[in-house]
């Protein structure tokens, strides 16, 4: 995979850590909510940019 497709994914991923990180907020008014959201996505870009 090259280097700019990885880049091209990474992007496309930081959108859902932004959106997703506000609505996590809004329903659990807890910022541990928010590292769990943020840590489940890391560790999921993580394993699609291994293989």
């Amino acid at each position: 995979m090259s280097a700019a497709r990885k880049l091209g994914i990474l992007v496309f991923c930081g959108v859902p850590a932004i959106i997703g990180g506000g609505i996590v907020y809004a329903i659990f008014n807890d910022l541990t909510a928010i590292f769990i959201y943020e840590t489940i996505l890391l560790l999921g870009v993580g394993a699609y940019l291994a293989r």
